[in-house]
């Protein structure tokens, strides 16, 4: 197997006297949708936040096509084509859908304060460049009608599309989503799926997703890694991980519990069973 696109070793972080990840290693491939999944508390966006440099890791490593991140600060993560969305989105709400696209352009800015005060040739053909990326990047989300609009007067989901949009007009080679169906109503979240499949298949980039969609992660997951209370439970395909009897009981209690919640499903479904 070729060198992974990204590679998290032993990664720990402790805040205080909790230690919200503990020793977890996985490898993500080129081209691949690779997912995080996990209950409530598992530390899944913690992971996330390591890698972005919210949180700096305790210990451990992170490797990006081979290189150590360790002294990177978050903005020479960006630089390295590492995009990300938010469980929460993070918009400037009295911009317009096009302004906060443009927005995510920033990392490719290559000129001068004198050279943008004096708006200079070269800064004119950045500055038409950078709207042919957007651009392109609207007609691939179907964001055409909203394009001059104010994000403030937006729909939730509109939202979360244009969050997304925000994180591809960077050009990632690795594009991190945190739960992009959070919020989303079925129709939507059927959407985001095409997107996420047409955003490897098409654009030829590599997905790390946390969700807690398992419709969505089984649809579109190469590969999943299950957590529960910051370490690894198990990893696999959808598949593989779902059946997985540690991720059963992380999920719904002890495989007893389970057992017993299946047979009173069955007793209750019977013809004549009591209400």
């Amino acid at each position: 197997m070729s060198e992974a696109l990204l590679s998290a070793r032993n990664l720990s972080v402790r805040f205080g006297g909790v230690l919200a990840v503990n020793q977890v290693s996985f490898d993500v491939q080129q081209g691949e949708v690779f997912t995080l999944i996990g209950p409530n508390g598992a530390g899944k966006t913690t992971v996330f936040n390591l890698i972005s440099h919210i949180y700096t890791p305790t210990s451990g490593e992170l490797f990006f096509q081979g290189q150590n991140m360790a002294q990177m600060a978050p903005h020479d993560v960006a630089s390295l084509g590492i995009a990300r969305t938010f469980q929460n989105i993070e918009l400037f709400e009295h911009a317009t859908v096009l302004s906060n696209l443009l927005i995510g352009r920033h990392t490719h800015r290559q000129s001068g304060f004198w050279q943008d005060l004096l708006f200079t040739s070269h800064v004119q053909k950045a500055e038409l460049h950078a709207r042919e990326k957007v651009e392109e990047v609207i007609d691939f989300l179907d964001l055409q009608h909203y394009r001059d609009t104010l994000v403030a007067g937006l729909p939730y989901g509109v939202r979360k599309v244009v969050e997304l949009a925000r994180a591809l007009c960077n050009e990632p080679k690795l594009l991190l989503l945190d739960e992009p169906s959070s919020g989303l109503n079925v129709e939507e979240t059927e959407d985001m799926a095409f997107w996420i499949q047409d955003i490897r298949t098409q654009l030829g980039i590599t997905v790390l997703m946390v969700e807690h969609d398992m419709a969505l992660v089984s649809k579109v997951s190469d590969r999943v890694l299950a957590m529960n209370q910051g370490e690894v439970l198990a990893l696999g395909s959808p598949r593989e991980v779902q059946t997985d009897p540690r991720v059963i009981e992380a999920y719904l209690g002890s495989i007893d519990d389970v057992t017993s919640l299946r047979r009173t499903d069955a007793q209750t479904s019977k013809p004549g069973a009591s209400a």
